[in-house]
């Protein structure tokens, strides 16, 4: 994988055009003109959306600006999950761009985990980035890798630098060739039409027969529903470790 850096690129560069608009009950000084923003799928909604928020609290009184979140279509958008995850889960099927709606007030509390700084983000993503490379590596990449190649990755994502990103996080993608691939394959699978938020487990990327897994291989064992019956329409969106499903 390491080895495909076009296709890495490619997958880091991906963008999603969309519209923010004030929500109609924003309490506002003047009219609130709408604010369009190209959105990198691999970051997070309150990592990219500082240029939204100034933008609108321009027309708001600073008594009405509470934590800022967003929703589409009457659903909440989480902040923790990837940008591109919640486009393909809510989103995919609407044509660009992407219209969402900015709140400042009412923040659903049972939906959305608080987001009070950047910190928040970067404690959540080096979870994520911990618990892939437990499911690797036994950790031991992780925790070979000091806190400026920590602080470096995450920066990486923060700012979007590509080659910033990849000079460290190369290592966690890598195995030793005596080892013929990772212990799991860490991975979510996300479906748009279950209340159950998303389904993981242990899955080894050979099987004991010593013939390598396919997508398919994982989606049998894991989420058999999801596998479409004769002459049904599934589409799979890949993202990163992520598996969002839609049916049709």
């Amino acid at each position: 994988m390491t080895d495909d850096k076009d296709v890495l690129r490619d997958v880091w560069f991906g963008r999603i055009p969309t519209c923010f608009t004030l929500y109609q009950d924003e309490i506002t000084e003047r009219e609130a003109e709408p604010y369009y923003l190209l959105l990198p799928r691999i970051s997070y909604l309150t990592l990219v959306t500082d240029k939204v928020k100034k933008h609108f609290q321009k027309v708001m009184r600073q008594e009405e600006v509470n934590e800022i979140w967003f929703e589409y279509e009457g659903t909440p958008l989480k902040w923790h999950y990837p940008i591109g995850l919640l486009f393909d889960l809510h989103a995919s099927n609407t044509a660009l761009p992407w219209s969402i709606t900015v709140h400042f007030k009412n923040f659903p509390e049972k939906d959305l985990l608080h987001c009070h700084s950047k910190d928040v983000i970067e404690a959540h993503f080096m979870a994520c980035i911990k618990e892939a490379d437990a499911l690797k590596h036994k950790s031991q990449v992780i925790n070979e890798m000091q806190k400026k190649d920590h602080k470096q990755l995450w920066m990486g994502l923060q700012n979007d630098k590509f080659e910033q990103f990849w000079a460290i996080n190369r290592k966690l993608m890598e195995y030793p060739p005596e080892d013929s691939g990772f212990r799991y394959i860490p991975f979510r699978i996300y479906q748009a039409t279950t209340e159950r938020p998303f389904i993981q487990k242990l899955f080894r990327p050979i099987a004991s027969g010593g013939q390598l897994h396919t997508l398919g291989d994982l989606l049998k064992d894991v989420c058999p529903s999801a596998i479409a019956p004769e002459g049904g329409d599934l589409r799979f969106f890949m993202h990163c470790m992520d598996i969002s499903v839609c049916s049709h």
